[in-house]
This record gives structure tokens, C-alpha cells and sequence, in this order.
């Protein structure tokens, strides 16, 4: 069988296609807001793959996720959208207005949680969000602004400061501004991390672009970096609905 698995975020579009659960096709696009015009280009594509069924994770509005269906439509096979549950397959969502949680959070807590174990699930994306876990029960998390947010929201308003865009490397004090700034975020952060991991005892789990910088800094919690994340809490989920 073979699948089409769609992220759609708030600013890129990331697909993977399977054949009996492995990836044989990946890709990721900027959408400039217009997810729907994006996947329009993609169609043809997606045709020519004999394609059996579509699983998507949407942050979109229901406008957007209207369109993206009408588009979708035109592949003639079954598409399903996850949704955030009060419960799925064991796993008890913590917030009180379970619509208020992100569906990529969501799926990305599904796809590693167990009864067995706490967790602490980070997504190093757009924004850095953090999820927490007691066995199969989500508690809830934190959203903080990623590296790059904070880096360009401070250079917007520090007149004169031009940055480039290096990496995130070091945790020394700056001795000049650029440095100062960028080690100034991270330590930040990852200040954040360690403080909630301190609360109690949790398996780090990481995923997304940022995961390995990360893990690099947080090597003493014995992270475990997780490629793909949201793609297989898409799939358990799907499956779990056939």
C-alpha cells in the first residue's frame, strides 16, 4: 500500500510518500500562507505514485483545510484529517480545551508515549514547544519562540546590530554583540529545558532541524533524537482509524 502524508504547518508544507511503511519520497516547501496553491503544484505529482490513501496534519483554518480538501480531491482516494482527542489509543490529552492543542504536538506526544514511561517530548521547529507525559497521560507543556524568532525579533528592534545567520554553537559570554546575542538566546533556552527536566526525572525525547544542536548541549539527559516524529504519531493514528 502505498501513502501520501502530509504536515502542513504555519508556514511550510512537508510530505512523505510510503510503500508499506517506508519512505521512498520527502520533501519540504515554504507555502507563503497559501498551503492550498502549493499542494495545486504538487498534484500532478501525487498522480502518477498510484497512491491508495492521504493522512494530514493541519495547523490551518478551516477555510485553508476546505481548500486543501477540494485540491485533494482531484487524487480520487481517501483523505483523513487527525484530529486532537480527549483520549486516542490510550493517550489522555492534559489540556482542558483539548482544540486549543496543536495537532503536530499532539501526534508527536502519540507516536512515543507508553505506559511505562515519563516523557519529555521537544519540538526544535518554528517555535520550540515542549510536552509532557506521566505514562500514557499527557500533562500539558510550554511554547517558547524558537533560536531564530527571538534572534530576529531582538535585531528588529536593536538599532544597528546586523546579524548573519551563524549557528548556535557556544554557551561562553559574548565579547562582542553578535555573540553576545546568540549565546544569550541558546542559553536561554536551553536554561528553560533543563529547569523542567529538574521538576522530575523524564526520558528527553527531541525532534526537528534543531534536534542534534540540542542534544549536543543536553547530553547529560541522555537524549534520544527522533527523526520524523510527526510523521509517525500521522501514521499510528491513521491506522489506528482503519
Amino acid at each position: 500500500m502505498k501513502a501520501l502524508w502530509l504536515d502542513i504547518g504555519n508556514t511550510r508544507l512537508k510530505y512523505w510518500i510510503t510503500e508499506h511503511d517506508q519512505i521512498i519520497d520527502s520533501a519540504a516547501e515554504l507555502h507563503l500562507q497559501s498551503p492550498a496553491d502549493l499542494l495545486l503544484g504538487l498534484i500532478q505529482h501525487f498522480r502518477g505514485l498510484d497512491l491508495d490513501k492521504i493522512g494530514i496534519s493541519s495547523v490551518q483554518d478551516k477555510k485553508n483545510n476546505e481548500r486543501i480538501v477540494q485540491i485533494l480531491e482531484l487524487l480520487d482516494i481517501p483523505v483523513t484529517f487527525a484530529k486532537v482527542h480527549a483520549e486516542y489509543a490510550g493517550l489522555k490529552c492534559g489540556y482542558d480545551q483539548i482544540e486549543q492543542l496543536g495537532i503536530d504536538r499532539w501526534l508527536q506526544v502519540l507516536a512515543v508515549a507508553n505506559k511505562d514511561d515519563d516523557l519529555c517530548v521537544i519540538s526544535c521547529g518554528t517555535a520550540l514547544t515542549i510536552d509532557l507525559t506521566e505514562g500514557l497521560q499527557h500533562l500539558g507543556g510550554y511554547i517558547l519562540p524558537n533560536l531564530y524568532l527571538q534572534r530576529d525579533s531582538l535585531i528588529q528592534n536593536t538599532k544597528g546590530i546586523k546579524i548573519p545567520d551563524v549557528a548556535f554553537k557556544e554557551l561562553s559570554p559574548g565579547r562582542n554583540t553578535i555573540d553576545a546575542v546568540h549565546h544569550g538566546i541558546f542559553l536561554g533556552l536551553l536554561s528553560t529545558i533543563e529547569k523542567v527536566l529538574e521538576q522530575k526525572p523524564r526520558n528527553l525525547v527531541l525532534t526537528g532541524g534543531d534536534a542534534p544542536l540540542f542534544a549536543r548541549f543536553l547530553a547529560k539527559f541522555h537524549p534520544q533524537i527522533e527523526n520524523d516524529l510527526l510523521l509517525k504519531g500521522l501514521q499510528l493514528y491513521i491506522n489506528r482509524q482503519n
